[in-house]
């Protein structure tokens, strides 16, 4: 267990929170493992009907908590990534029920890419997002590569994920992946209220439509285990090693 993640049932919604303000929400692999039980346990829950992904207030996540991410993708040549947090991506893949974000402040690596499984994001106005992954020598993943095309269109996602260049609440809007753009500390209240609104609705058919508009699972997990083996790769690649310890040394100096 870790006190990094809060999980709570309000009523019919699932709220899952990320709680490591001292290293910006990074995840860890226990939080991963944490918030795929927490999808997972909710998918055959007739009393949830809705699940909420918030960071709090100022901090969405950093993404990987890299020391440890590091660690894990170089520790074992068998196992190019950390298996809880492909276990956390297959659950967003396999999830059915409704998800929404609530992003307030920095959106990093991963922290981007779930947003892209999710159905409805809240964003505030000083969120910002970025796919580093170029800058450590490394390439997409979380099925990114197939998502973020079919949501933004080719340009936008070059730029984000192959240019590494952060992405604005507002531009995130006009790109299609932000639904509205509220002030800060006020994206939980407002997810909250959507939530509402969502489980208000008939189930089945909420169910059902969302389906529907969803790329289906098969494709994501094949996409996210195409990426994962690239990365894998990547990470032991020559660029990689001499990236991240150029980050490393940048980060101590």
């Amino acid at each position: 267990m870790t006190d990094h993640l809060i999980v709570t049932d309000e009523n019919t919604m699932r709220v899952i929170k990320l709680r490591r303000p001292e290293k910006k929400n990074a995840i860890t692999q226990d939080m991963y493992r944490m918030m795929s039980d927490a999808i997972d346990t909710a998918q055959n829950n007739p009393d949830i009907r809705c699940i909420i992904i918030t960071g709090g207030s100022g901090v969405f996540t950093a993404g990987n908590d890299l020391e440890e991410f590091l660690h894990e993708g170089t520790s074992n040549a068998d196992t190019p990534r950390a298996s809880n947090a492909v276990k956390f991506l297959y659950s967003l893949a396999h999830n059915v029920k409704p998800i929404i974000a609530a992003v307030d402040g920095i959106a990093i690596g991963i922290g981007t890419t779930m947003l892209f499984h999710c159905d409805y994001v809240l964003a505030s106005n000083t969120a910002t997002f970025s796919t580093p992954f170029i800058h450590l020598g490394l390439v997409p993943e979380g099925a990114s590569s197939l998502l973020m095309p079919r949501t933004m269109g080719h340009q936008r996602a070059f730029a984000t994920l192959v240019m590494g260049r952060t992405m604005s609440a507002d531009d995130a809007c006009i790109a299609g992946f932000v639904n509205v753009v509220v002030p800060p500390g006020h994206t939980e209240a407002e997810a909250r209220k959507v939530a509402r609104e969502i489980c208000h609705l008939p189930a089945e058919a909420v169910a059902i439509s969302r389906k529907l508009l969803k790329t289906p699972p098969e494709d994501l997990t094949r996409r996210i285990d195409q990426e994962s083996h690239l990365f894998g790769e990547r990470m032991r690649s020559k660029e990689a090693v001499a990236a991240f310890k150029a980050f490393f040394s940048r980060k101590k100096a």
